[in-house]
């Protein structure tokens, strides 16, 4: 089983978060492209995707099959087997999905961002998030998809406690 590494986040304009995982998956690209970007193959390791208009400009709405968060928005980037990226409301705001062949084919390198806006709760809650779903999307990948109904928070509340260790507490404003 491959290790997924650690995102980086950065902050700007005081509560805008920009979030960056690159990852290797030992799959061809248009399997990897499959389970990112089509309503098949999310839920499987991230959420149901209903509808998905696989377009720029389509309609997008995600529902997490961990609780019960709901987002709508727009796809705002599409290059089929390439790009997908979906800007919807809050919290999850613009999230991108950029897939390169490794020299081979054999592999795909994934490039991830996130960006949205919110407070260091929020941060730490989506670095965690997303590097669990990643993990998932490494296992679904490999033919383990996720079964929603037997997720629990122990490893995103793992990976939240690291996180945090990285992400310093912010300043209190003090007038």
């Amino acid at each position: 089983m491959s290790e997924i590494p650690r995102g980086r986040s950065e902050t700007h304009d005081g509560d805008t978060h920009l979030l960056r995982y690159v990852i290797e998956l030992p799959h061809p690209q248009a399997v990897v492209w499959e389970k990112v970007a089509s309503p098949e193959g999310l839920p499987s390791w991230l959420c149901a995707a209903d509808p998905l208009e696989p377009r720029l400009d389509g309609r997008v709405t995600l529902r997490w099959l961990n609780g019960d968060t709901e987002v709508s928005g727009r796809v705002t980037a599409w290059d089929p087997d390439h790009v997908a990226e979906y800007t919807v409301d809050a919290p999850h705001g613009r999230i991108r999905f950029h897939l390169e062949p490794d020299a081979g084919g054999a592999s795909t390198v994934l490039r991830f961002t996130n960006e949205f806006q919110g407070d260091r709760d929020l941060l730490l809650d989506c670095l965690a998030g997303w590097h669990d779903h990643f993990e998932r999307l490494r296992d679904a990948l490999d033919g383990a998809p996720m079964d929603w109904r037997k997720w629990t928070t122990g490893r995103w509340s793992e990976l939240r406690e690291l996180y945090a260790q990285d992400v310093a507490p912010w300043p209190k404003w003090v007038p």
